[in-house]
């Protein structure tokens, strides 16, 4: 056990490295905060953001003295920009994970991972924990700009919600990067492996619009498997034990896979 303990950390600290060497990295990074930079500032006071909405509410219910229920401000600014940034992932995370398996084909030492000792799982586990401390980095300066949003808020919000939805963001990431790690485990080509991540992610995201034209219990439990609508269980912050274990559900399918197609190429070159 204290063996592959330490090849997973050998793997992860070798990862991690090489996105923080890598230009593409940063430009990925750069794109990220520059769009996620946008939403926050659209969201929050654009032409259609949400202070400018309520404050115009606000007035008209004044001039018609026609009482305005109140509209937890906060709250909605937050669903509403980690909804956002959920879709933004479906762009950026194909082009993190193309990599991770792809790249090493084409150099052609990925046979030399098949063949050495280290566990195809060992091998699995630590490159998507890479990747995933990689992204978490890019989630903390938003983290921060939500916690500033929202500190002035009267009456104060439940730093729960905020917490709750971000570790929605990070486990939708998870399972997103950890299937785009076996897409990428079976071609040398990162374009190809990004086109097809970005798809399966796609059908993923959108299986409960199939669900619903199906219907009856077969719908539902193919609604089940929607990303999507666990995603925004979480961002809503409501805690669901089901979205959690959906979440970890694609995460493992991912490494496992990853790790029989490894296999697989070890045994074929036996």
């Amino acid at each position: 056990m204290g063996i592959v303990l330490s090849n997973i950390i050998a793997i992860y600290r070798r990862e991690l490295q090489s996105y923080f060497i890598s230009p593409l990295a940063y430009a990925i990074a750069s794109v990220f905060w520059l769009i996620a930079g946008l939403f926050f500032v659209t969201i929050l006071v654009g032409p259609d953001g949400i202070l400018p909405t309520v404050a115009q509410v606000d007035l008209q219910g004044q001039q018609l003295n026609i009482p305005i229920p109140p509209i937890d401000v906060p709250y909605e600014f937050i669903r509403a920009f980690l909804d956002r940034l959920g879709w933004l992932l479906l762009f950026i995370l194909p082009i993190i994970s193309m990599g991770l398996y792809a790249e090493e084909r084409k150099l052609g030492t990925l046979e030399l991972l098949a063949t050495s000792p280290v566990t195809n799982w060992a091998v699995a586990v630590g490159k998507l924990l890479g990747v995933l401390t990689f992204f978490t980095t890019l989630i903390v300066p938003l983290f921060i700009l939500q916690a500033i949003a929202i500190s002035a808020s009267n009456p104060p919000m439940s730093p729960t919600i905020t917490l709750l939805g971000n570790l929605g963001l990070i486990l939708l990431a998870a399972a997103i990067l950890s299937l785009g790690m076996f897409i990428s485990s079976l071609t040398d080509s990162t374009i190809l492996s990004a086109v097809l991540t970005f798809a399966v992610i796609l059908l993923l995201l959108f299986v409960d619009v199939i669900a619903k034209g199906i219907g009856g219990t077969m719908g539902e439990i193919i609604g089940h498997f929607s990303l999507l609508k666990h995603y925004n269980t979480l961002i809503q912050g409501i805690f669901d034990s089901s979205a959690v274990i959906l979440f970890s559900s694609y995460i493992f399918l991912g490494i496992f896979l990853t790790a029989q197609s490894i296999d697989a190429l070890r045994f074929g070159r036996r």
